[in-house]
């Protein structure tokens, strides 16, 4: 198994290294105190690895990105205007 690449993880922790080592480094010790994985991975995977996966996957997340990062409710102009070029690619 491969290391996810670090393009995939920077926005998860603001784009800052420190914080995603940090990060990385903190859930890993949850992990080897007893606490249950976020995700599915081989029972030998080690908890760094595991810690990094889970970051990926967006299971773990810098507090100060969550709200960036959650799917933005569409507003009602949005809604509208989608509907709009639907009617008119459907009339084409």
């Amino acid at each position: 198994m491969g290391y996810p690449p670090i393009e995939e993880l920077l926005p998860k922790s603001g784009m800052s290294i420190y914080k995603l080592i940090r990060m990385a480094s903190q859930r890993a010790m949850e992990l080897a105190d007893g606490k249950k994985p976020l995700i599915e991975l081989p029972a030998n995977t080690k908890t760094a690895t595991l810690a990094l996966e889970e970051i990926k996957a967006g299971m773990v997340v810098l507090k100060e990105v969550s709200d960036q990062l959650k799917p933005q409710p569409k507003s009602k102009e949005a809604k509208k205007s989608t509907a709009e070029e639907e009617s008119e690619l459907s009339s084409v």
